[in-house]
């Protein structure tokens, strides 16, 4: 080689060295959002289910969050947290783009997020949203549990990364709660259980009632239907068409009728039968799944993600895992809800307590009582058709079965230690069995049909397993 051509080799290497450099200074050389060492599924659950316990102390005194608006929150905030951390689950696809009006910030792809922090941050953002006067006994749980996890992920992630990720995670639930906000028979609900208090329309259970076999508002109670106007909320994977359950009429045969002889009578005799039996097993079955009143217990929906928090740490499941589980469950929740209420206000079918007295025994009563308040023989505030228990417990079940199979045994615990009803752990061979007897306690207890129990676990598969066909993965 010539001096000339060394001369102009060693400027060209010159060149490439200064042009690396600029290279490596001004960019790294690893997007974080493609970084496998930084996945999602490396962290552990432990602040979703911690946040979940919290939500479940909270909605537990929350007046008018049973039976849909608690279902719903925790459709929202759990969609929001799978959201807000898919970028790190490469095995995961978004689902905002399936939402009309849906606009979520995009992650910042110079940022190593501490996924953890990103998911209090969600929940830290959106709980107050949702539930902005909590009890004073919960309200302790709730700031323990923001203080406690701010020490913690700062140390582990510095001061840098826990400011960037917990940011990134309120921004997500900031425009998650901005469009749960659009949906007016969903928002604010809870502020008129009995109407709507987003549109200001009411509703006259008394205007509905057109002959014998409809709703009669029960005593004691409220003399009003809850949730007259939650069939129309804002669903998740159901359509319009499929909010709808099958017509009793037709497919029950459960036309109205005094006829001994008739299918109606049958089942009016049925849980005046098994209600009137009271043995242990019954009353035992009877309470373990009612979750019914305020201040006792979490409501029916959200009994679930008890449940769901129970196998998420048996397991010792991963963050991922628990993301997808959450957000299945609280979605299928939901959808449940709605479909389920805006059949009760379609089909408007009484209560059997209404039927029994009138034509089995005067004296009856239903088995669920309230030992906080003393009110015996309790029928819920709202038609019987489906049964609000049994299709959430199935699309709940149904949702959990994807994650953790579909012959997954586990014991539930979540009323154990209770003293005001028998609150004994059950062991259960699969979620399905769960949500059977879930559905059959309902019967039991005295407050339902058994076709409305059968029904409700028909249509809440149907719709957990729409919840479950969503593209969630690749």
């Amino acid at each position: 080689m010539n001096n000339l051509s060394l001369t102009r080799f060693l400027v060209l290497m010159a060149l490439t060295g200064v042009l690396l450099i600029s290279s490596c200074g001004d960019e790294p050389l690893i997007n974080p959002l493609d970084d496998d060492t930084n996945l999602v599924s490396d962290n552990p659950a432990e602040i979703q289910v911690a946040w979940n316990h919290v939500f479940l102390q909270v909605e537990r005194y929350a007046t008018g969050y049973r039976p849909g608006p608690a279902p719903r929150a925790l459709a929202y905030i759990g969609l929001a947290a799978y959201e807000a951390c898919v970028s790190g689950m490469p095995d995961y696809n978004s689902l905002k783009f399936r939402y009309s009006g849906l606009n979520l910030p995009d992650p910042d792809p110079t940022v190593t997020y501490h996924w953890p922090s990103v998911v209090h941050g969600v929940y830290s953002e959106m709980m107050p949203y949702f539930f902005p006067d909590p009890h004073p006994d919960a309200r302790v749980q709730w700031d323990a549990l923001v203080s406690n996890y701010n020490a913690k992920f700062q140390a582990e992630a510095g001061i840098e990364r826990f400011t960037a990720s917990i940011a990134y995670g309120k921004s997500i639930g900031e425009a998650m709660w901005n469009w749960s906000i659009t949906d007016p028979y969903g928002h604010d609900a809870y502020k008129n259980p009995f109407g709507n208090y987003s549109t200001g329309e009411t509703y006259n259970w008394q205007e509905h009632y057109d002959a014998p076999g409809d709703w009669v508002a029960t005593l004691p109670g409220p003399g009003a239907g809850m949730g007259p106007f939650f069939g129309r909320a804002r669903t998740f994977a159901i359509t319009a068409d499929e909010k709808v359950a099958w017509d009793p009429t037709g497919y029950y045969k459960m036309r109205y009728e005094t006829n001994v002889h008739s299918e109606y009578y049958s089942q009016a005799l049925q849980t005046y039968t098994k209600n009137a039996a009271l043995d242990y097993e019954t009353e035992w079955i009877g309470e373990f799944w009612s979750d019914d009143l305020v201040n006792l217990t979490f409501s029916p929906g959200p009994r679930w993600v008890a449940v769901a928090s129970q196998v998420i740490v048996h397991e010792n499941a991963n963050l991922e895992t628990a993301l997808e589980t959450y957000a299945k469950v609280g979605m299928a929740l939901n959808d449940a809800a709605v479909g389920c209420w805006h059949s009760k206000y379609i089909y408007n079918v009484e209560r059997p307590v209404t039927y029994i007295q009138t034509y089995i025994d005067p004296n009856y009563k239903p088995n669920l009582d309230n030992p906080l308040t003393g009110e015996e023989g309790i029928s819920p505030s709202f038609p019987a058709y489906p049964s609000g228990h049994s299709t959430m417990g199935a699309a709940g079940a149904e949702a959990l079965a994807s994650v953790f199979g579909y012959a997954y045994s586990m014991t539930d615990r979540c009323h154990q230690g209770r003293t005001q009803f028998e609150g004994t752990p059950r062991t259960f061979g699969s979620f399905y069995e769960m949500a059977l007897e879930n559905a059959w306690s309902r019967v039991l207890l005295g407050v339902h049909w058994r076709m409305d129990s059968d029904e409700g676990v028909r249509f809440g598969t149907v719709i957990g397993r729409k919840i479950n066909a969503l593209p969630w993965k690749n």
